[in-house]
């Protein structure tokens, strides 16, 4: 199971899973799977230009990081890494900020 846990003041506060398995784990504890409305459902904004890191996988692959050591060294699990470099999640500002800084992708300061 790819878990993220997340945590302050060094406890756990939350584990992030994806949703397919996170449904696999409702229909084993017998409850009802639920399906995202559109109000709860957060897309990334069309706009966002993530031109400089759009191969993310190919960067990684040059500079010769595994999945896991790239994603450690951000701060994010490999399985996020992985739904990233697949295009399935867009990161946040402070997550590209620290994926190109790694990669040394140039303007990695331009976006807040």
């Amino acid at each position: 199971m790819d878990i993220q846990i997340i945590s302050r003041n060094g406890e756990p506060e939350y584990a992030v899973l994806p949703w397919d398995q996170y449904q696999a784990l409702l229909k084993a504890a017998g409850q009802q799977q639920p399906s995202p409305t559109p109000s709860s459902t957060v897309q990334a904004a069309p706009d966002q230009d993530l031109r400089p890191l759009a191969d993310l996988r190919g960067l990684r692959e040059a500079k010769g990081l595994a999945i896991e050591a790239l994603a450690r060294t951000v701060g994010i699990s490999p399985s996020y890494l992985g739904l990233i470099e697949s295009g399935e999640r867009q990161p946040d500002a402070a997550i590209r900020r620290s994926l190109a800084w790694e990669l040394g992708v140039a303007g990695w300061r331009d976006e807040s």
